[in-house]
Parts: C-alpha cells; structure tokens; sequence
C-alpha cells in the first residue's frame, strides 16, 4: 500500500520546497503535511475551566506554572525542554517510565502526572479505546522514521524463503510495521486491512516469512538475535552504544508522507485539563533552537520535531478511535 508512486509529490514535500524561513520544521495542516521550519516513542479536545495546573502554587499561578510530564527515559531533549521552559516561567519535571508503553497513561488517567510525552496518535487511540480513556494531545512534539534493520543480511534480495521477521507485538505500531513490510515489496495486505492491519491480514507472502510479534520496546535489543532474519522497528530505538543508524536500515519508510500523520509523537493530557496554560508555554519550548539540537543528538538525526494543530491530531485522534472500535 505505497502512499506516494513517485510521480505524485505529498503537500508536505511540494511546500518544504517553498519554505526557507526555518529549518527543519513540519506544519501538519488541514489534514496535509505543510513545511514550516525544525523536527519518538508513540485526541479530541473538550474544553474545559483551568484554574491553575498541578503543581502551581494558587497565588501567582500566572507566573509560576509547575508541571509533571510522563516520559520514557532521561535524555538530553529532556534536560533541553526543561531548561528552556524554565527561562519561561514553567516547571516541568519529568517521571520516566522505561521499557513499559502502558504506565505513562496509566499514571495519566489515574493524575499522577499532568501530561505524557512518548506516544504517537495511533497509540493513544488503542489505548483509548481498549480503556475506555479520554486522554488528548495538546501539542506535538516529534515524528521518528521506522525501517527494516538487519545483523544478517545485506539487502531485501538477501532475505530467504521462511525467514523470521521481528514486528512490534502492539497494533498501532504492529500495523505500520506490516505496511513497511509491503511497501518494500515482500508481502502484501489486504486492500480493506485499514490502518491497524494483522497478519490475519496478510493475502500474499510468496517467501513464507514467519512474523514474530514482540514487545516494540525489546525489538532493537534483539536485531543481532541469530534467529532473526531483520526487524521491524523505529530508527531512533537502537541505543547509541549499537551505533546504528539510518544508514543501516534495508528499508526505510516515508515519514514525510501524508500518511504518517498517525505517527506523529504528541503531549498528551486528560481531556479536563486541555486548557493548562502550561500547554502555549510548551509549544514555544518546543520552538526553541536548543531543543531541536538535543533532538539531534539524543536521536542522531532520526527523529525531527513536528509542529501540528491540535485539532488535526484530534480529528485523527477520533477518526483512529473509530477504526479501533470497529476491531473489537
């Protein structure tokens, strides 16, 4: 299911051309891609009263704004973030939750912490659906390309008959796996899969590969498992110390396409605290030069930050819960 047949240029790429006001930057808009300046792992917004965030004292709430933010380890994009927000006024202290894609929600929904920042809008919406939740993104923050990495094998041509191909075990990130998959021309889905297809899905796989589903956050730690023919998984996952990178990958996928808008990472929050002002304060953070090179270096060039409109990740956020529904 290619989005993008090489004589069709995406809205996102024919504007990046035009834009040279900022530098490495994304605008989603109107359901389209819009260049308009810098770029991990993975709502529809209720309006709602906002006295003071979490963490604020009640007098001078105004100007000194706290907030806590669910994440998935410490990083320099982190330590960045929290710098710049506080030249703003903002607290933030992050709660890092490692090798688990559940809790940072969990905690969030049970107001442990006021916002999470590790998930893309395909996730939030499983998770929404399978939990009967209302969380919400407020911002975005990043987009990561995913590929097909492999320890054995130096080309697609290379993987055999019967080979074993690691995908992440979750549907969100499970279904863009397999779509990776076909895009690089070695199976292919059913034309009514929609966007979090199975391997139930699978109508033609002519080298018998054999898909393992597995945790997406052991996927990286297990590409030199000799069992493994390749694996599926997001290029900003390895861990510096395996010194792999994009160039690596087999296969990439095409995160600028219009159809990466489910891909994009986001600030999540629950649907009563939408109004935070914590929230302006963040975008701006988010705009910051310094920011953007944190990104650079925790994710070597991987991962870029993305600017979209809240109410265009709701919209995706609703249409995806939908779909969601629909597979229960």
């Amino acid at each position: 299911m290619s989005e993008n047949d090489g004589t069709q240029r995406s809205e996102l790429r024919e504007t990046l051309e035009k834009n040279s006001r900022r530098n490495k930057r994304w605008l989603l808009a109107g359901g389209g891609l819009l260049a308009a300046g810098a770029l991990v792992a993975g709502g529809a917004a209720v309006g709602g009263a906002f006295s003071a965030p979490a963490g604020a004292s009640a007098a001078g709430a105004e100007d000194e704004l706290s907030i806590t933010i669910a994440g998935s380890g410490e990083s320099a994009l982190q330590d960045a973030i929290r710098e710049v927000a506080a030249e703003e006024g903002l607290e933030i202290e992050w709660v890092n939750f490692t090798d688990d894609w559940v809790l940072p929600n969990t905690a969030l929904v049970d107001g442990e912490v006021d916002a999470n920042a590790f998930q893309h809008v395909a996730f939030l919406s499983a998770f929404n659906t399978e939990n009967d939740a209302d969380l919400t993104p407020v911002l975005s923050t990043v987009i990561t390309q995913w590929g097909i990495f492999s320890a054995s094998v130096g080309s697609l041509d290379e993987i055999g008959d019967g080979a074993r191909i690691a995908i992440p075990d979750d549907a969100s990130n499970g279904g863009r796996a397999l779509y990776i998959l076909e895009a690089a021309g070695l199976l292919e889905i059913a034309d009514d899969a929609g966007t979090y297809p199975t391997t139930d899905d699978v109508v033609e796989n002519p080298r018998n590969l054999e898909l393992l589903p597995i945790a997406a956050t052991t996927i990286a730690t297990q590409f030199d498992d000799p069992s493994l023919s390749a694996v599926v998984v997001g290029t900003s996952y390895f861990d510096p110390s395996q010194g792999i990178d994009k160039e690596d990958a087999l296969f990439l996928d095409d995160s600028l396409a219009e159809s990466s808008l489910p891909y994009v990472n986001t600030i999540t929050t629950r649907a009563d605290n939408v109004d935070n002002p914590a929230w302006d304060i963040l975008a701006d953070v988010y705009d910051d030069p310094r920011v953007a090179e944190a990104l650079e270096e925790d994710s070597f060039g991987n991962s870029v930050l993305v600017d979209v409109p809240a109410e265009t990740l709701q919209d995706k956020l609703a249409e995806l819960e939908e779909l969601a529904r629909e597979l229960q």
